[in-house]
């Protein structure tokens, strides 16, 4: 019909250009030449094809979630788009839950719970894509009960550029006897764009038995127990923030070993700066396993033991699936302009670092209340898996560090950016200005990216940002890349190169 609009390409005249090119981070804007809005892996194919036959610099998105320039680039001709991919399926043949990138999470949870009665322990933002979360080892409140998400990746199909510039489609297994299962492992923890568009990622438990469905992943509680708990900053003095934030570390560090009864419990423990007047911990808690109000309770005599202060807390019991769809606090930057750093911590920050995290959440000289630090609990059944068993290398961190800077006026952009990498780089002050390796820290996470890493300027430790993301995994890494994009088709900042 004449004047239709083409649904797998759009342009620059195109109405839904504007939507299309706009990012998650507002720091950043791609003008591509074309979109593609692909809805079958041929269409993916395709469209790479055309990119690769053009030379054309190609980036991909899912759910668009990405911290820095990744996909919105100048230097990105062509973008594909991939929210049409959003199914969420059993696939008989393989005995494997199917998940195409484009589904979200709150998609990817309602589809399997209601299918099902299964999930995966992924990620409390319902609106991030699957398709990245998944490819960089994501992680939710879930994975101290059954670990990352990637240990529940049974195989991915993935459109690969091989050394003659043709684009195809590659199935790749966890089975140690599948000629691709090197490219099975490179995704991981890979993070995205280094060796291909993965159409479809297939989901089974690593000690799956059968070919029943509803046992192939984890099921999740039926309930959980919803706490929020609040601390003034008014109320805090530098001892009781340092004894707050010490007692929480302490806690993670002695429980947080695979097997053991407190990996029922998931917290969030959000620090931004003292102009919110608010330090809040969301905690979720399998209401279902024994002892769970006791477990809750115990968790936060633990942190306020000796703090001196008083706190407000809340608890709610919350059907699972309502508690992941409607988070009672959500840490998602979505939207505005942002500089995000990270670390895995394996021991508790020492002293010398909280009073770095209190001087500069509390420093009158800066003003923005959106800026902080937010610690993920972690460890549990991700621990019990090894270094070298998936591109997640880091498997004995017991908290995830997020740092964040959000702001909406540009104008005040580069005392933003100033702000949150002085205050990474003197909390890291004793290893370089990053998170050491094996030591109190354990390197960065690739699905908060930071660009910094890989700048002298901000990276004095020795330690390269392929490492700290990385670590020994990085030179395996390296002959993928080399066996399935020996072009360098695909890349990106913090790319692997072979």
């Amino acid at each position: 019909m004449t004047g239709m609009l083409d649904r797998t390409a759009i342009t620059p005249e195109d109405p839904r250009y504007a939507e299309v090119t706009t990012a998650a981070n507002g720091r950043f804007r791609c003008t591509p030449r074309i979109v593609h809005v692909p809805a079958t892996p041929g269409d993916v194919v395709a469209a790479v094809q055309a990119a690769a036959d053009a030379g054309a610099r190609l980036a991909i998105r899912s759910g668009g979630h990405c911290l820095e320039d990744f996909v919105d680039s100048a230097e990105t001709e062509v973008l594909l788009d991939l929210s049409r991919l959003n199914r969420v399926d059993y696939d008989a043949r393989m005995r494997a839950f199917a998940i195409e990138p484009g589904a979200l999470l709150g998609e990817v949870y309602r589809g399997l719970l209601k299918g099902w009665g299964v999930t995966i322990p992924a990620g409390l933002e319902y609106s991030v894509g699957a398709g990245g979360h998944i490819l960089g080892g994501g992680y939710g409140p879930l994975t101290r009960a059954h670990g990352c998400v990637v240990d529940h990746l049974y195989a991915v199909e993935v459109v690969t550029v091989n050394a003659a510039g043709t684009a195809g489609l590659v199935v790749a297994t966890r089975d140690p006897a599948d000629p691709h299962h090197d490219l099975w492992w490179a995704h991981t923890g890979c993070g995205g764009g280094n060796f291909g568009v993965v159409t479809k990622y297939w989901m089974r438990a690593p000690d799956a038995a059968g070919d029943d469905p509803a046992v192939l992943l984890p099921r999740p509680p039926a309930e959980v127990l919803d706490a929020l708990t609040y601390w003034s900053w008014s109320d805090l003095t530098p001892e009781s923030f340092r004894r707050l934030v010490a007692n929480h570390g302490r806690w993670h560090e002695r429980h947080s070993a695979p097997g053991i009864p407190e990996n029922a419990l998931f917290s969030i423990l959000t620090m931004l700066r003292a102009q919110t007047n608010t330090i809040a911990l969301l905690t979720q808690v399998d209401a279902t396993s024994d002892g769970a109000e006791e477990m809750l309770s115990d968790y936060l005599d633990a942190l306020n033991e000796g703090v001196g202060i008083h706190y407000r807390h809340d608890v709610q019991k919350r059907p699972w699936l309502r508690s992941m769809l409607w988070p009672r606090m959500r840490g998602d930057v979505y939207g505005q302009r942002a500089k995000c750093k990270a670390a895995y911590l394996r021991r508790r920050y020492t002293d010398e670092q909280i009073d770095v995290i209190y001087r500069y959440l509390t420093d009158d000289a800066y003003d923005n209340p959106t800026a902080g630090v937010i610690l993920a609990a972690y460890g549990g059944q991700a621990s019990a898996v090894a270094p070298d068993a998936t591109a997640t290398a880091q498997r004995d961190s017991v908290l995830k560090a997020f740092y964040l800077n959000n702001w909406t006026d540009p104008t005040g952009e580069d005392k933003h950016i100033a702000w949150i990498r002085s205050f990474y780089r003197d909390l890291y002050a004793d290893s370089g200005g990053v998170p050491d390796l094996n030591g109190q820290a354990d390197g960065s996470y690739i699905n908060y990216p930071d660009t910094d890493l890989a700048d002298p300027s901000w990276n004095k430790s020795g330690s390269a940002w392929y490492d700290l993301y990385y670590k020994d995994n990085y030179p395996r890494l390296q002959r993928v890349k080399a066996a399935y994009d020996p072009t360098g088709f695909f890349r990106h900042g913090l790319g692997i190169t072979a």
